[in-house]
């Protein structure tokens, strides 16, 4: 199913696909990262963690924010910003070392996926975006 349809079904961010994919991503980076070299923590380690995790939490406030169609594009253009520099990151890590050339793959055509969900459902937004709503109990869900 995709996004666009599950975007009628879905009542936070965390049931979207993209979401799902970036969150992984984001721990699996993690995960990879904490047997980086020590001297790359600032450099190297904090900047794929920082970018990693951006692309969920911009994916959450695009997703509170549907109801401003400008805002959540923006937030989710922020979404896709923080994906592409997670892959430059990716490559650093693998230029240096860091990462091996399948560990590398592997993420960067994770996080090209996530590419694409997010500029199909930038091609889309009007689907994701709804009317404002009076219903205050239907906001606590928006997240």
């Amino acid at each position: 199913m995709t996004d666009q349809k599950k975007s009628r079904m879905a009542k936070t961010a965390k049931d979207l696909e993209v979401y799902r994919l970036a969150y992984g991503i984001a721990m699996e980076v993690f995960e990879i990262s904490r047997s980086w070299p020590r001297e790359e923590r600032y450099a190297l380690t904090d900047q794929v963690r920082r970018c990693s995790r951006a692309v969920c939490a911009n994916l959450r406030e695009a997703w509170a924010k549907r109801r401003y169609p400008a805002h959540f594009i923006s937030k989710l253009t922020d979404a896709d910003a923080e994906n592409s520099e997670t892959d430059t990151w990716l490559d650093f890590a693998k230029d240096s070392g860091c990462l091996s050339p399948e560990q590398h793959e592997c993420l960067s055509g994770k996080v090209s996926q996530v590419g694409r969900m997010l500029g199909a459902i930038l091609r889309n937004s009007d689907s994701f975006c709804r009317p404002p709503t009076t219903d205050h109990r239907q906001r606590t869900t928006d997240n």
